[in-house]
């Protein structure tokens, strides 16, 4: 087996199929298939199950995605080391984040980052739990992952630098504002009475809206949110309050709406994950910009 083919082989996971991943590798689609085909012939098992024009990855095919990605980052560390001596010119850097964690501190990250390595492109992937960002920098889908956990993450195995602690608060709903114009932060049992947008259950702001309903405040899920990106448009519709990370803090503030910390303060703990070691100079390079960005440089 040679990188060649494992290359080809995560264009088409990357590119969604055959024919894309041959225009993105300038090569024709007959030759990109050819070479497919001797890989599974190679390995003895389908690595992609053809449905019409569609390439579904198989459950050898799944498997095959971490350690294969883990083999071409290993090869662009060596080529990257020896680039790195005449300046870091190029390269490619795989995150994965959840989703508050994603707005902040991704954002003030990636943004230092791309203006000291602007040639450097980042592709950031979603995870929605700490364990999904644990799995893919330990199978070496990302090489840095971003979670947000209600307690401090400890992983055998997996560097974690804490980067900071995000309050829980509460993005106010402008049409059934009835808190004090005063107010910058409320009790949990002012919630009572009110319509709330929640998060899906497991998640630190789903638990603060639970708990509060299990000590009997008498609170309205009225929708319950997978993608966290309808948030602030449902409360700007004045659909309900909402429970956040003050990650959110900013952006709703630059949309008009008003936010209010929730005491007593529960704190979501925000860390960068990365493998211990054969990480790339990008990778590096990103770890000493959240380094500083977490105080420890």
């Amino acid at each position: 087996m040679d990188t060649r083919k494992l290359k080809y082989f995560l264009a088409v996971v990357d590119h969604d199929g055959f024919n894309r991943a041959a225009e993105h590798l300038l090569i024709a689609q007959p030759s990109l298939s050819q070479t497919i085909a001797s890989l599974e012939k190679e390995l003895g098992v389908p690595l992609f199950h053809r449905i019409g024009r569609r390439a579904v990855l198989s459950e050898a095919g799944k498997e095959l995605v971490g350690p294969a990605r883990l083999v071409m980052r290993d090869l662009d560390a060596a080529q990257s080391a020896v680039q790195s001596l005449r300046g870091m010119r190029s390269g490619r850097l795989d995150i994965i984040t959840m989703p508050s964690p994603g707005i902040e501190p991704l954002t003030s990250m990636i943004a230092a980052f791309t203006k000291l390595h602007p040639w450097v492109r980042l592709n950031v992937g979603a995870a929605f739990t700490p364990e999904e960002v644990i799995e893919s920098v330990r199978s070496g889908s990302s090489e840095i992952g971003l979670a947000g956990s209600p307690t401090k993450i400890k992983v055998p195995g997996v560097e974690v630098l804490e980067l900071e602690r995000q309050p829980l608060i509460l993005i106010v709903n402008p049409q059934a504002d009835t808190f004090s114009p005063k107010d910058t932060a409320i009790q949990r049992e002012d919630l009572g009475g009110h319509r709330l947008i929640a998060s899906q259950r497991g998640s630190l702001m789903r638990w603060l809206v639970d708990d509060a309903l299990a000590h009997g405040v008498e609170v309205e899920i009225v929708v319950e949110v997978a993608h966290r990106t309808s948030i602030l448009p449902l409360v700007l519709a004045g659909v309900g309050h909402a429970v956040m990370p003050s990650s959110w803090a900013p952006t709703a503030h630059k949309a008009g709406l008003r936010t209010l910390l929730i005491e007593p303060v529960n704190y979501l703990d925000v860390a960068v994950l990365s493998r211990k070691e054969n990480l790339t100079p990008a990778a590096r390079a990103f770890l000493d910009v959240a380094s500083i960005h977490g105080g420890h440089g």
